[in-house]
């Protein structure tokens, strides 16, 4: 069935204390609000609308930045969640298909669980999401007659019988758009907040003959976010479900509970991923990679065989094929290291192209930067690097060519060429000596005139 989301963003989150907005607070490397977003783009929406309010400018870019076909309705007033949808209903008149409400504050709602409630739109005019409550708190009940949904009854409007009730109402509902806004046009708010709850609808759709009914889903799928010990328990939450998805996919973790992944990361089967690794957004393992211990990924793709690690970091733009080597305290950014590559030690290679079988040694710089502009080295094939190369782009070594160790490099090397581009040693017998005693005899005098 054609759907549409509308998705809640508009809260301020003053539990938060803080001056972003709290959809925007990140899990796993995105804000909040991308989750959500995500997990409804399981049903192909034809359209997306993100209600903005506290921070509208904010949420609308990071929105957008994620998907450029968002729409965005605004809230001006928040008035409650029945006020809040309403304002999504100019960009979805004449619309013919569901419409779906999410929250931006609870992003783990699953894919299966929303095509359920798309099965039960089927047979239902009005679909709630709910969950069995191991501490119902202050959750909006869900009052049933067998697969009839009568009512749902917020907390602070609720008696001591219907308070007692566990099942409780996520706030998610489906149905078809034009019911949708009919029933929000009847809410009311005489009610303890005076505000429009978007759950009187299911009062409102059983007086008028309609059927509603609500399935239930696991609790951990409707976690809100509120607080900082929310979040941070929300990210705890995600990092244990994406741990245990890797190992169950094939991926070897020999101490999952100290690698950290971002909520878009993709690993390939026999892939290894070594104690305390981080991943940013946008990384890319294939199998058979091996990541190794305390090395941080963000934005870049490891292709099969390809080792990295200990302690390297890869920064976006980076491209590894297949069996290259990046090692030890070695940064790369922007730069494609050909198969079977290697820059072992020590070494920064940023904005730039490494040749097949290409060997890079300790302590190599690509100096990419000018002060104003970035500019690209290229290195071709089966050349040597020598350690504590410095190659000041732009600038091309050629294939199996060498740079001698030391070497400041400025201009481009031929094919087949050693470059030295350093300084002649000059030794100065005795010399040594003299400096050390005349230096000595200047510390003595110091301390003399101290004392």
């Amino acid at each position: 069935m054609p759907t549409s989301l509308i998705i809640l963003a508009a809260g301020q989150g003053t539990r938060m204390k803080s001056d972003l907005p709290k959809v925007l607070h990140p899990i796993a490397g995105a804000p909040m609000l991308i989750h959500a977003m995500r997990a409804g783009a399981a049903l192909t929406p034809d359209h997306t609308i993100v209600v903005t309010g506290h921070g509208a400018d904010a949420v609308e870019a990071a929105a957008r930045a994620y998907d450029d076909t968002v729409q965005i309705a605004h809230q001006a007033e928040q008035k409650g969640t029945g006020h809040a949808v309403a304002q999504a209903a100019p960009l979805l008149k004449g619309y013919t298909g569901d419409a779906l409400v999410l929250y931006g504050d609870t992003p783990f709602i699953s894919e299966e669980t929303l095509t359920r409630m798309a099965e039960a739109r089927r047979h239902h005019d009005l679909v709630v999401l709910g969950f069995e409550a191991t501490d119902p708190g202050r959750y909006g009940r869900l009052k049933m007659t067998g697969e009839t949904l009568e009512r749902i009854v917020e907390f602070k409007d609720a008696d001591a019988a219907t308070r007692a009730i566990t099942f409780c109402n996520s706030g998610v509902v489906a149905a078809a758009s034009e019911t949708l806004f009919d029933l929000i046009g009847e809410l009311g708010n005489d009610n303890a907040s005076g505000e429009y709850y978007l759950t009187d609808i299911v009062e409102i759709a059983r007086a008028k003959g309609l059927s509603a009914t609500a399935i239930a889903c696991d609790e951990a799928e409707t976690m809100g976010i509120n607080s900082r010990p929310e979040l941070a328990r929300a990210e705890a939450a995600f990092q244990d479900r994406k741990r245990l998805e890797m190992l169950e996919t094939g991926v070897t973790l020999p101490a999952p509970e100290t690698v950290h992944f971002a909520f878009d990361t993709v690993v390939g089967r026999d892939a290894v991923i070594e104690q305390n690794v981080v991943f940013g957004p946008d990384v890319t393992l294939e199998s058979g990679a091996h990541v190794r211990a305390f090395s941080h990924l963000e934005g870049c793709h490891v292709s099969r065989g390809a080792v990295v690690g200990p302690y390297a970091r890869l920064r976006p733009g980076a491209e590894l094929a297949e069996n290259a080597r990046i090692g030890n305290f070695v940064e790369v950014k922007n730069a494609a290291i050909a198969e079977g590559a290697k820059v072992n030690h020590l070494s920064y290679i940023g904005d730039a192209t490494l040749g097949e079988g290409t060997n890079v040694g300790a302590g190599t710089i690509t100096c990419n930067y000018d002060g104003v502009m970035k500019h690209h080295t290229t290195v071709g094939a089966r050349a040597f690097i020598g350690s504590n190369t410095m190659l000041v782009a732009p600038v091309t070594v050629g294939d199996e060519a060498m740079t001698a160790s030391g070497s400041v490099i400025t201009k481009d090397v031929p094919d087949g060429a050693l470059a030295v581009a350093r300084g002649i040693q000059v030794n100065k017998p005795g010399l040594a000596r003299k400096l050390f005693e005349m230096l000595k005899a200047k510390k003595t005098k110091k301390d003399q005139g101290a004392a």
